[in-house]
């Protein structure tokens, strides 16, 4: 699946990734990621997105986003919106997308191969692009809950699927005990 001369970007949703691990029963150990794939190939890129909450004094997000600023990560990030539903109760929303669409489409020059962390059908317009660029794709979700945190049409596009359930010796650490994070915005089945 990869080739150790290939130039590799990881592509990370930080909603959808962390919705998934927390479905399989694990966190993501942001350290052990990135050595995963810098044995897989050179590592150009490792980008994070995530919206937060501005106008909060503190965000349990905010540590994490710190930490992977300071540690071989690119951090892109965006306020999110918060507004209450018809039912009154209290939502957040701040999808990231594009910014990681447009970014994966600009660097389309200088990377062999992909590896997005996101199952979000939205995406297989983009894979496909990346793929019509000659670069290979690589879409990192699971089918190990029900239902699946992955899209059909993504997971049939992409060149590669590894399920996270599978990295989870590689990648993951024991959930720890703090509070849940804000982080969960704008997941929609896929």
């Amino acid at each position: 699946m990869f080739d150790s001369r290939e130039k590799i970007a990881l592509f990370i949703d930080g909603a959808n990734l962390y919705a998934t691990s927390r479905q399989l029963g694990f966190d993501i150990d942001y350290r052990k990621l990135l050595a995963y794939f810098q044995k897989r190939g050179y590592l150009l890129r490792a980008n994070y997105y995530t919206a937060i909450l501005e106008d909060q004094e503190y965000s349990s997000i905010r540590p994490l986003i710190d930490w992977l600023d300071y540690n071989g990560y690119k951090v892109v990030t965006k306020p999110a919106r918060e507004f209450t539903d018809s039912v009154g109760r209290r939502k957040v929303k701040g999808n990231m997308d594009i910014e990681l669409a447009i970014d994966a489409l600009e660097l389309a020059e200088h990377v062999d191969h992909y590896v997005i962390f996101s199952g979000d059908g939205d995406f297989r317009s983009v894979v496909e692009a990346l793929q019509r660029k000659g670069r290979k794709v690589t879409i990192v979700s699971t089918l190990s809950t029900q239902p699946p945190m992955i899209s059909d049409d993504l997971r049939r596009q992409s060149d590669h699927f590894l399920d996270l359930a599978s990295l989870r010796a590689d990648v993951g650490r024991e959930i720890t005990e703090r509070p849940r994070r804000v982080e969960q915005i704008d997941i929609e089945p896929t």
